[in-house]
């Protein structure tokens, strides 16, 4: 378990899609073999030389120098070595638009800008030029959940945040992310968390006070 003497450290990489798909002519110089099934996410112990390219990048980030000429260098290295590894094949279909990925991506950010506004299936499938039911498929297997799903988690995880962070009260919070009715976000929020927000809120306040 993390504590002050152990932290837990977690490093994110954003990964270019326009880089994976120059680097995939060269892992895969003869095509890249069909992926039969996506899910929403892959999951893989890390191996020894990408925990080192990734000390080293954090390392070279420190000095502007490096940052600029050894970083893109480094973050390369970090792909090919995704490329080659049990995710491979997936990591490289990130490259490609005909996955349905990059259309899918486009959904989701806007989703994450305008989570608290009203939307349907439709329109978002007519923002990435898919049809409603290809949309459909291949929003629930890059996330596991349907578009309204997804929408219903951005709401529930900002309405905790903010009665978290800025003390705000159930009401409020359930008008700022776009719910209409008190006792539908109740509902949501029980199911979701497992709890009512106020008892959620209640727990999670008495467990950020308790000592290491």
């Amino acid at each position: 378990e993390a504590s002050k003497s152990e932290p837990l450290l977690v490093v994110s990489l954003d990964l270019s899609t326009e880089r994976i798909a120059e680097l995939v002519l060269k892992v895969y110089p003869h095509g890249l073999p069909q992926v039969k099934q996506w899910r929403a996410g892959y999951v893989m112990d890390a191996d020894v030389s990408v925990i080192d390219a990734m000390t080293r990048l954090l390392e070279c980030l420190q000095k502007p120098g490096d940052a600029d000429f050894i970083a893109p260098l480094i973050i390369d290295e970090i792909l090919i070595r995704l490329l080659r590894s049990s995710v491979g094949l997936h990591v490289a279909e990130m490259g490609f638009a005909d996955s349905g990925v990059h259309q899918v991506a486009e959904a989701i950010a806007w989703l994450r800008e305008n989570f608290s506004q009203p939307v349907k299936v439709s329109d978002l499938a007519k923002l990435t030029h898919m049809s409603l039911s290809s949309f459909h498929d291949h929003f629930k297997a890059v996330t596991s959940m349907t578009p309204m799903q997804y929408q219903k988690a951005l709401r529930l995880q900002e309405a905790r945040h903010l009665m978290l962070s800025q003390r705000m009260d159930a009401t409020t919070a359930c008008r700022m992310v776009g719910y209409v009715s008190d006792s539908q976000f109740s509902r949501d929020y029980s199911s979701f968390y497992g709890a009512s927000p106020r008892r959620d809120i209640a727990g999670l306040r008495q467990q950020s006070q308790k000592p290491y």
